[in-house]
């Protein structure tokens, strides 16, 4: 055995080195091994949880969108519709002009000079408050939509590290949620008088010296309108229409007695408010607010083109014979919104779509 040993000692040696360097990286790849299947079950565990946290996250946030698209728009759209009505009534001016048509001696020519002028200018202010209005709104209310779906998503990340959570969880309360959709009605209770007002000084200013006997075609049309528009959307500052939408101060919609029960419910709310400023002042709505706005302007001309005969508004028509068009389609802007062609060319425009889609996921990823 001595001389067997001494002969093959190196032999054994080296085998023994093979077999305890081999045992010696199997266990490192075994134990790396594991780890890397833990790792597995972690991450695994993790999209799941990912993926039913942005599940709860989807139906939330679809449920809030069909909220604002079945209720609060036509809520709002109904409510703004009456409040133009009852400020921007034309039906006086107009029985005044057809009694003083059937009886001349009724009114003198002054008179009547008098009362087209003023159905020139309030028709061109009714016109465009009701485009401005419509289009605002139905971009306002989306901008609400998204930021709630921000809010849910942070919250979601910072407070569930367990997915059984999700369901005792209130993530947004329901207070703050409908009394920032509440906040919609804004425009109608408040801002429309100053947005009529500024309409009205912006038409006297593109109107004046237009005569109602000036032939308009389709461009000096459309050309009127997008003058009225860029005047009121820069009148006192740039975003001084913001004004009309929402109050600089979130606690006149603040439930009375709120602030002192309740401070954590005031900050929530105005958060929504003070989020919701800062994306109407942003470059990039501003830019959204443009491309709707002419886009809902080209529906109406082509509706005034429709009503007043394609080769009549081509050729051009006498200002006075496009009064009445104006004022009729004015009325249409407002009813019913869930089958609006015009709230519905807003939707689709691509320029839109990305810009809500940018503002939802930079959120859910901030």
């Amino acid at each position: 055995m001595w001389q067997f040993w001494k002969r093959h000692k190196r032999k054994v040696y080296v085998t023994l080195g093979f077999v305890g360097s081999g045992y010696l990286l199997y266990k490192l790849y075994y134990a790396r091994s594991r780890r890397l299947v833990d790792l597995q079950k972690q991450l695994a565990r993790e999209r799941e949880n990912e993926e039913l946290i942005k599940a709860q996250i989807q139906a939330h946030f679809e449920s809030v969108q069909r909220i604002a698209d079945s209720t609060t728009l036509p809520h709002v759209m109904h409510l703004l519709d009456n409040r133009l009505t009852e400020n921007l009534d034309l039906t006086q001016l107009t029985e005044r002009l057809i009694q003083g048509k059937g009886q001349p001696n009724t009114l003198n020519k002054a008179e009547k000079l008098e009362l087209w002028d003023r159905l020139k200018i309030l028709s061109f202010t009714k016109m465009v408050s009701s485009l401005w209005a419509m289009t605002m709104l139905s971009l306002y209310i989306r901008v609400q939509v998204n930021i709630l779906g921000r809010h849910l998503y942070i919250d979601t990340a910072r407070g569930l590290g367990n997915s059984d959570l999700l369901d005792e969880a209130e993530l947004i309360d329901k207070n703050d949620e409908q009394q920032f959709l509440a906040c919609a009605d804004y425009l109608s209770n408040y801002g429309l008088l100053a947005l009529i007002s500024n309409a009205e000084s912006a038409s006297l200013e593109i109107l004046k010296g237009k005569q109602l006997k000036d032939s308009f075609n389709v461009l000096a049309l459309s050309n009127t309108f997008i003058h009225i528009l860029e005047t009121l959307m820069v009148m006192r500052s740039p975003h001084h229409w913001v004004g009309y939408l929402m109050p600089e101060d979130a606690g006149v919609y603040l439930p009375s007695g709120s602030s002192a029960s309740d401070p954590s419910h005031v900050t929530k709310f105005e958060s929504l408010m003070v989020e919701t400023r800062a994306v109407l002042s942003s470059a990039e709505f501003g830019n959204i607010v443009d491309v709707s706005l002419r886009a809902v302007m080209n529906a109406v001309l082509e509706d005034v083109i429709i009503q007043s005969g394609e080769n009549s508004l081509t050729s051009g028509m006498p200002l006075a014979r496009l009064l009445p068009r104006i004022a009729h389609i004015s009325q249409l802007l407002l009813k019913e919104p869930n089958r609006s062609r015009y709230i519905q060319i807003i939707r689709n425009i691509p320029e839109i779509e990305r810009f809500f889609t940018v503002l939802y996921s930079t959120a859910s990823t901030s």
